[in-house]
Parts: structure tokens; sequence; C-alpha cells
């Protein structure tokens, strides 16, 4: 089962951050400063997998981690996920980030936070691996974006609106409207339309 899932770049500032297991606050930024510590000191030519049990309080913890430009992707896992499914899960979620942003960079991953948690949750659910297949990802992504776009037509509706009301063809703008025993007064309008 995957634990945690963290990103971060050579400084150490996370730039996403998923547990899978309920921790505290303290205890989970804990984590994500000592494993970037422990992966940071290790060399490019060094083997990609670390032992991290003290992290998470058991014996059976790795780290699986892959450098790209400026980014640490580390997976968390227990023994019983694959060393290298898991570094083929780290390329296929690099290729669909990379596939979806056109050559994905940090400030992405800052300013598209909500795409790439969708990216995430469409290949990993639970701490448990959901899709590897990039087209399947990047299929669902582009499906969930076109909804949006969709929905935004709905959020303008307001402004729709005001302008439906700015080309009502009334002969007269009515001064004064009554309903049984409410009489209302309408203000002067036209210094909006």
């Amino acid at each position: 089962m995957i634990n945690a899932i963290l990103v971060f770049n050579n400084h150490g500032k996370p730039r996403l951050v998923r547990f899978y297991q309920h921790l505290a606050e303290e205890a989970q930024q804990q984590i994500i400063r000592d494993t970037f510590h422990l992966v940071l000191k290790r060399d490019d030519h060094i083997c990609n997998f670390l032992e991290c049990g003290s992290l998470f309080g058991g014996s059976d913890y790795k780290l699986i981690y892959r450098h790209y430009a400026t980014l640490y992707f580390v997976f968390c896992v227990d023994s019983s996920e694959s060393e290298l499914g898991i570094l083929d899960l780290i390329q296929v979620f690099v290729e669909t980030l990379d596939k979806c942003f056109e050559n994905v960079c940090e400030l992405d991953l800052i300013f598209h936070m909500d795409k790439v948690h969708h990216i995430l949750q469409e290949m990993v659910i639970g701490g448990m691996v959901l899709e590897t297949n990039m087209n399947e990802i990047v299929a669902q992504v582009e499906a969930q974006g076109k909804l949006e776009k969709a929905e935004g037509g709905l959020s303008a509706a307001p402004s729709r609106a005001v302008s439906a009301v700015k080309n009502i063809n009334l002969p007269e703008i009515p001064r004064n409207i009554n309903i049984g025993d409410i009489n209302i007064k309408v203000p002067n309008l036209s210094q909006f339309m």
C-alpha cells in the first residue's frame, strides 16, 4: 500500500503532499522534512529505493523516488508494493503531468494544484493503484476539463441575466409596481442602461 506521495523541490518546499493514512499535522511535517533530508543527501547515481521504517513507525516501509529537474517525486510504500512497479508509476505520473501541462514545470504544480490532484486521484485512491494507463488518465482529465468549462457557462449566468435585463424591450419603464398590497417604487434605472 502507498502511505504517502510527496513532491518537493530542491529546496525542500512541498509542492504536492498526499498521505493515505491518518497522521497528526506535526507528524506529517516531520515526515516531509526527514524525507527531504534523506533523499537530498543521496547522489543521483545511487539506487532510488531507501528503507525508511523509522519515519512511519514500522520496519517494512520504503521510500521510492525519482528526481526530475527541480522536483523530487517520492512515494512512501510498505513491503507489499513492488519497487519497480512504483518507479514505473512515478514515471507514468510525470509523463501524464507532462502531457496535460505540455512540458510540466514546478509552477504548473503550484498554480494548477486542483488539476494535479485530479490526475493523482485518477491514478491512486486510498493508497491503492487504480490506473496506470496514461491515455486513460488523460482522457478522464480532459473529460473533467470539458465538464468544468460547461459549468463555467453556468457560473456566468448572473452576468448574462444582467445583460438580458438591459436588453428588455419595454415601451416605458415602470415607475410603480403594485402586487396586491405591496407597492414597489422603481428608481430611475437610466444610469445603468
